[in-house]
């Protein structure tokens, strides 16, 4: 298992961007997949994503100060998949923390895994761009 981690500073509010941050934002903010379903739970939300004929299926929960999302069983990229999503205050604005831990469970850990954390980084550096944009 990888772990990654993505800091950036937004410019509006923790509260602005705490709303900003719904599951199907962050999803479509990543870049990779396209949301087909959201369904309120009774711990948050699960969502199902689908991109070039491949489906996953997405637990997110709220937290104190963000979101948490977890992959849900192994029918996805990843063998399993946890990313948190932190806000706090900073000078005019938000630091929005993204930190992700990532395995494709295959025989070379070593060498597949760095290869998912370095796609990993990619889609939650994107997602910080584009939530910046969108805010």
């Amino acid at each position: 298992m990888r772990q990654v981690e993505v800091s950036a500073f937004v410019p509006a509010p923790p509260s602005a961007v705490e709303r900003a941050l719904t599951p199907e934002a962050v999803v479509e903010y990543e870049g990779s997949f396209e949301v087909r379903t959201v369904e309120a739970t009774d711990d948050g939300w699960a969502v199902t994503a689908s991109a070039r004929g491949l489906t996953m299926h997405l637990d997110f929960e709220e937290r104190e100060n963000g979101l948490v999302c977890r992959q849900r069983g192994d029918a996805g990229p990843f063998e399993s998949m946890e990313t948190e999503i932190s806000v706090g205050h900073e000078d005019e604005g938000s630091r929005v923390t993204m930190r992700s831990s990532v395995s494709l469970g295959l025989p070379a850990s070593a060498i597949s895994d760095r290869i998912a954390a370095w796609k990993r980084r990619g889609e939650i550096r994107r997602a910080l761009d584009r939530l910046a944009e969108d805010v």
